[in-house]
């Protein structure tokens, strides 16, 4: 149980609440220190043209890109690959402007998990963006937006945005709640150097983001593979009549579904030659379960990583565990490909990850199966590969289970992908070792935007 004792002075700058959300959880003492700091401090409302979010209104979704503008809701702010995104109506995103979001602009979670803090790329501008996100623009001739969201997203600005949280069941965070937040100025110098970090990560992201949708694109085009669209267009029927040479032990339409029979029709027909995926690796593991003692050491406790995290633009760990003999079996490198293997059919169950930043080197959770090739080359082909729209649809209908399904080994390992020549097999697994690079280096950047300004306020506290 967390408890505090607070002066009764304190509570004329939080409204006078009595809840117990402003008091705790460290943004009491950011407030008193920010305000002991002998900087310039403004508040937040005052850098910026504009806080606010969308306001709620039935969403008119569609299929077509034509129709179509991609919608980004709080939970996609800090995912890697934004490819799979819903689309809400061109017509309704024009009769609200306010859905719209451009580069530069801040974004905030107002509900649900309050307080998570994304920034908007150049190959963000333009989407759609829900209303559990509040839109931060900042005033470019008063403050660099890079420094402000480094600001808002570290350690100083976090506990003061999550503090604004009203609300008991169901939490929220209005535009008032964090107007008046305290922006700590540190010269015009060192924002601006700030700000370059931020955006050198934001360019290196979709850049990243970029080269993966062009090396998705060639791999099926050179294979001659179907991409989602033509295999949503090949007109399969809800029925299919499987013969019994092909049960494979399997009996769930999971399995047997038109979605998996259209990704496998390129490798029946012989249009493709086939190879399975355990033919090309080291090793395809699952893990064990095993006991977590958490440690808050960070000398000697190791991160931990859960499956949710994997695919963030910069994964973050559950908590630091005790090392123990046997961890650096849980560890990951460059040469693993992770596929989570339990999960709901629409979640990340079957989608496989590229370890990038805080993972390499880290503990990660037995619900990720590992992949493990002789080289990072390799490890990135099979990324790719595992990325296309066939091998996902194999991924997931070779999961078993009704509501939570799982994936194991075998089933992994019995994934069809083409037969290509060592070459081209190097040349995709280079683009791929470009794109984790990226993401990786990106992650950095922003690092160490964050660390200069905490370094910068640290120093005059």
């Amino acid at each position: 149980m967390k408890k505090a004792v607070i002066r009764s002075s304190w509570m004329e700058g939080y409204g006078y609440r009595l809840d117990c959300q402003p008091y705790l959880g460290g943004a009491l003492e950011t407030k008193i220190i920010l305000e002991r700091l002998p900087l310039k401090k403004e508040p937040l409302c005052s850098l910026t043209t504009g806080i606010y979010h969308a306001g709620r209104e039935s969403r008119h979704y569609v299929d077509s890109p034509e129709h179509g503008v991609p919608f980004l809701r709080g939970s996609d702010i800090r995912k890697a690959d934004l490819s799979d995104l819903a689309l809400i109506s061109k017509r309704q995103v024009a009769d609200t402007p306010a859905f719209t979001i451009r580069q530069g602009y801040i974004l905030i979670t107002r509900s649900g998990t309050i307080g998570r803090i994304g920034y908007v790329r150049r190959d963000m501008d333009g989407m759609a963006c829900s209303e559990d996100l509040l839109r931060v623009i900042a005033d470019e001739d008063e403050v660099p937006p890079g420094y402000l969201y480094a600001f808002l997203s570290g350690k100083f600005g976090v506990p003061l945005v999550a503090s604004g949280t009203y609300g008991a069941i169901i939490q929220h965070l209005e535009p008032h709640h964090i107007a008046d937040l305290p922006v700590p100025r540190l010269g015009k110098a060192l924002e601006q150097r700030i700000h370059a970090l931020v955006e050198e990560a934001a360019e290196l992201r979709t850049k990243a983001s970029e080269e993966y949708h062009n090396a998705i694109f060639d791999f099926e085009q050179t294979t001659g593979l179907p991409n989602a669209a033509e295999l949503a267009a090949s007109g399969a029927g809800r029925f299919v009549v499987v013969e019994s040479s092909r049960l494979e032990d399997r009996l769930d339409t999971n399995f047997h579904g038109a979605s998996h029979c259209a990704a496998l029709r390129p490798f029946r027909t012989g249009n493709i030659k086939g190879i399975e995926l355990r033919e090309l690796v080291e090793s395809i593991v699952e893990l064990l379960r095993f006991k977590r003692i958490a440690c808050d050491d960070e000398d000697s406790a190791s991160p931990f990583f859960g499956t949710g995290s994997l695919g963030d633009i910069d994964p973050q760990p559950l908590y630091r565990i005790r090392p123990f003999p046997g961890i650096d079996n849980y560890r990951v490198d460059e040469r693993t490909v992770l596929i989570p293997r339990s999960g709901q059919m629409h979640g990340v169950v079957g989608t496989a990850v590229q370890p990038i930043g805080a993972v390499l080197g880290s503990a990660v959770t037995e619900d990720a199966i590992r992949v493990n090739s002789a080289t990072p080359e390799l490890a990135g082909y099979l990324f790719l590969a595992l990325r296309s729209e066939c091998s996902r649809r194999q991924l997931r209908a070779r999961a078993f289970g009704n509501s939570a399904l799982r994936l194991d080994a075998a089933n992994v390992g019995n994934i069809l992908l083409p037969d290509l020549p060592r070459s081209k097999l190097a040349r995709f697994g280079q683009q791929a070792c470009r794109i984790a690079h990226r993401r990786t280096t990106a992650v950095n950047r922003e690092r160490e935007a964050r660390n200069l300004v905490e370094s910068a306020l640290e120093s005059h506290a």
